[in-house]
């Protein structure tokens, strides 16, 4: 009988043997819309505007090991708050309740472009922002444009999990990432040196603000397995701050989050995109346990990594989507064998899944091949 994701997953943890490679997958929202043309299954949900039919949720269709449960609660100090500035039939202008302003595409997912910031200086963030994230509220858990979810659907994901022997997971953003929407690139990164002060009060607020939500979600939703941080700290040259910074500045918050979730017996995983060659020793230093995606285009390799850290880390993705892109079988069986092979040859610890998340251009069918031929040498 094959082992449970959840089982699978645990015993990957703890240093069990284990008895084949785990299997996940994220796609973007519109490649979910393509495939429902080339035979993807549908459900039927019902909303004011009457029955509609939409994307089966992937968990359900495929065998993944993992299973996504929640925990992307609002962290904007204003929450609730999206004012529509400006709208065309292709994008909207929005401005949030953090006071920033961003392009969105209507029709397809992307980072959006960033249009204005209003914490600009310490004193805006100190008298208009700061104080609405000192309590907890449970309304931010009610979803957003972006993740409708309430906590009730999270609730149903994470017994769903359960059901199918799933390793359900949490995940949020994180200190990183809320600052760079918080207070944009320029005042960001201008700080990082003209104020530590103004840096290190915001990350204290927030990981308080992160611990005490986490714990909330916990206590009405229960625990999940594991916990995935999103911060991209990375592009494709290397980190976005020298590893002095990100270390004095922003490490000592990564490791209280993940002792925090640890108190809970929660392991950590995290993700970044971009190069993560000095990221690496960073993370295992703050307790992470996990690594996702190592984005090959960005200059990461699987196998070195699993050569450098396979003793250290359970690595989740990998695959070149640019791959899978091309839609030729032959191109796509040679690459996942070779790092299916590569990894069991080290005895790594894998989720097998791409360098990044599925786009339009795979095909339904390239993507259930791949699925064949994981299923085929998946067993250790």
């Amino acid at each position: 009988m094959t082992t449970s994701g959840r089982q699978l997953l645990q015993d990957m943890l703890t240093g069990q043997s284990w008895d084949r490679i785990a299997l996940d997958e994220g796609f973007w929202p519109e490649t979910l819309d393509a495939w429902v043309l080339q035979g993807y299954p549908t459900r039927t949900v019902t909303t004011a505007e009457g029955e509609h039919q939409i994307p089966e949720e992937p968990a359900n269709v495929f065998p993944f090991d993992l299973r996504k449960c929640g925990g992307f609660f609002d962290t904007e100090p204003i929450f609730g708050v999206e004012e529509v500035l400006e709208e065309t039939d292709e994008w909207v202008v929005r401005r949030n309740g953090a006071g920033a302003t961003f392009k969105w595409w209507k029709e397809k997912s992307g980072t959006p472009e960033h249009i204005a910031f209003a914490v600009t200086s310490r004193e805006i963030w100190e008298e208009e922002y700061r104080p609405h994230l000192l309590e907890v509220d449970r309304r931010r858990f009610n979803g957003k444009w972006w993740e409708p979810k309430t906590l009730e659907d999270d609730r149903a994901d994470l017994a769903a999990a359960r059901a199918h022997g799933q390793w359900a997971w949490f995940g949020h953003v994180f200190v990183w990432e809320v600052m760079r929407s918080t207070l944009g690139d320029i005042s960001m990164y201008e700080n990082l040196i003209l104020d530590e002060g103004w840096i290190q009060d915001f990350n204290r607020v927030y990981t308080d603000f992160f611990k005490d939500h986490f714990s909330l979600l916990f206590e009405e939703n229960g625990l999940p397995d594991g916990v995935l941080i999103l911060d991209d700290l990375a592009y494709k040259m290397g980190l976005f701050a020298s590893p002095t910074v990100m270390r004095n500045l922003f490490m000592p918050y990564y490791t209280e989050i993940v002792d925090f979730l640890r108190g809970f017996g929660i392991p950590a995983f995290f993700h970044s995109d971009g190069n993560i060659g000095e990221l690496v020793p960073l993370i295992l230093d703050a307790g992470f346990v996990g690594l996702n995606p190592m984005e090959v285009k960005a200059g990461n390799d699987l196998l070195e990594l699993a050569d450098l850290y396979g003793d250290r880390l359970v690595f989740y993705g990998g695959l070149d989507v640019r791959v899978l892109e091309t839609n030729d079988r032959l191109k796509i069986r040679q690459e996942a064998l070779r790092l299916i092979e590569g990894m069991k040859e080290r005895n790594a610890r894998w989720v097998f899944g791409s360098d990044h998340t599925v786009t339009p251009l795979v095909n339904y069918d390239t993507y259930r091949y791949l699925l064949d031929i994981y299923d085929e040498h998946k067993t250790i």
